[in-house]
């Protein structure tokens, strides 16, 4: 078992999951081990890889999602460092954590029902291949504090030379990053292959001297495009960690806490009786809302002050999973020149998660977004998105998204129907 500082961003830097587990799960782990018992599907063995590639594929996971972490964490710990990196693979509901050597592989699914479930596999080649659950394993170390609600986060640490995080209680506990995080505090314990010009981060970098523990080194860590000099990419499905996946990552991991925070907070009102969802209780649901809300439409994303470029063809693979409105625009299709995305509000607008939220609270988000996409809400919270930007997302919406309320499609875009 690894401490309790390492353990902060075991599994992956990732978001999210309920402590108690779901009497049967729903994620893409569990279907698939439900077509595997039936005999309806199979795995292929790859004497070098095992059963990674033949999973990615099942769970449409592209490898050049491939982001590489060296800082030591998860319970296989002593097997990730810097020439050994931990590889993980995502889209929007799985994730896939493979440790070169180690014993198992790791999963985090995403439930529908509101639930985060936690798996890992042997790695040996098996006739009766058993996803384990793991869930109190992992969310004994990954809990907000809230008591019913668990979560996971992509952190950025300082790393010492063989990978282990560096902690000083109070002044160098990791940091949660997301869009909203200044590069130069994001992706400590990373390695990170693509441009940002004169932008800075803390991946590819060590502190090499126990005297200067804060003092990360600088030569050879930033624009990197060739990771060959740092380990042996050969051992890897892909050469990259590519730094376009990484974002997207951060994104979206704190895009699936939010939704499953406020998911909590309706059922939890509800179920206090009466509807539950007005009077003391509007104040605190509508911030939890409104931090939604403005977290999905990038109101505090941290400028991008030079062009980001990947290296891998994942900013390319993304926005072809669309959905596409008319004129063929997409909210996955990338900016990376002053902001992450060309129309700013989150595609996991489209994720399962999201539609099956309590519909008392998807109506109180789609009353947000409207008032702000159509003009009706002028604060300066939202003063970034230009009328262009609110146009845009409106008609994309409302070409992709099933289902609205009628208003968004009875109303003109500038008179918001009350």
């Amino acid at each position: 078992m690894v401490s309790a500082g390492i353990a902060l961003v075991c599994l992956m830097a990732a978001a999210w999951a309920w402590a108690d587990e779901p009497d049967d799960p729903n994620d893409p782990v569990a279907r698939l081990q439900t077509q595997l018992d039936k005999g309806e599907t199979k795995l292929d063995y790859s004497p070098q890889w095992g059963y990674l590639p033949s999973l990615l594929k099942h769970f449409g996971v592209n490898i050049d999602s491939q982001i590489l972490v060296f800082s030591k964490t998860s319970f296989q710990a002593d097997r990730i460092g810097p020439k050994s990196p931990r590889a993980i693979y995502f889209n929007d509901n799985v994730a896939v954590g493979y440790v070169r050597t180690g014993p198992v592989l790791e999963f985090i699914g995403v439930d529908p029902a509101q639930h985060i479930n936690f798996y890992t596999l042997d790695v040996t080649k098996s006739d009766k291949i058993q996803f384990e659950r793991q869930d109190r394993k992992c969310t004994n170390c990954h809990n907000a504090g809230t008591g019913a609600l668990s979560r996971l986060m992509v952190q950025s640490s300082i790393p010492e030379a063989d990978g282990t995080p560096f902690v000083v209680l109070g002044a160098t506990e990791p940091t949660d990053t997301d869009d909203r995080t200044p590069l130069e505090k994001r992706w400590g314990g990373w390695y990170v292959t693509g441009t940002t010009g004169s932008q800075h981060h803390m991946g590819n970098a060590v502190a090499p001297d126990l005297f200067h523990p804060f003092d990360l080194e600088t030569a050879g860590t930033q624009n990197v495009t060739d990771l060959s000099g740092k380990f042996d990419t050969k051992n890897y499905l892909a050469p990259t960690s590519d730094i376009v996946a990484l974002m997207t990552l951060e994104h979206q991991t704190r895009m699936i806490y939010l939704m499953t925070n406020v998911s909590q907070l309706f059922n939890a009102a509800t179920a206090r009786g009466g509807g539950g969802l007005g009077g003391e209780n509007s104040k605190e649901l509508n911030a939890a809302v409104n931090e939604m809300v403005t977290y999905m439409l990038f109101a505090d994303e941290t400028p991008l002050i030079e062009p980001v470029k990947g290296v891998s063809t994942f900013t390319q693979t993304f926005p072809q999973r669309g959905p596409r409105d008319k004129q063929g625009r997409s909210l996955r299709d990338f900016d990376l020149k002053t902001r992450m995305f060309r129309y700013p509000l989150s595609y996991m607008i489209y994720s399962e998660l999201f539609d099956t939220m309590p519909a008392a609270a998807k109506a109180r988000i789609y009353r947000r977004l409207y008032d702000v996409l159509s003009g009706a809400d002028t604060s300066p919270a939202f003063a970034r998105l230009s009328t262009e930007d609110r146009r845009n997302i409106l008609d994309i919406l409302r070409d992709t998204k099933k289902d609205l309320p009628s208003y968004w499609t009875a109303a003109a875009p500038d008179q918001p129907s009350e």
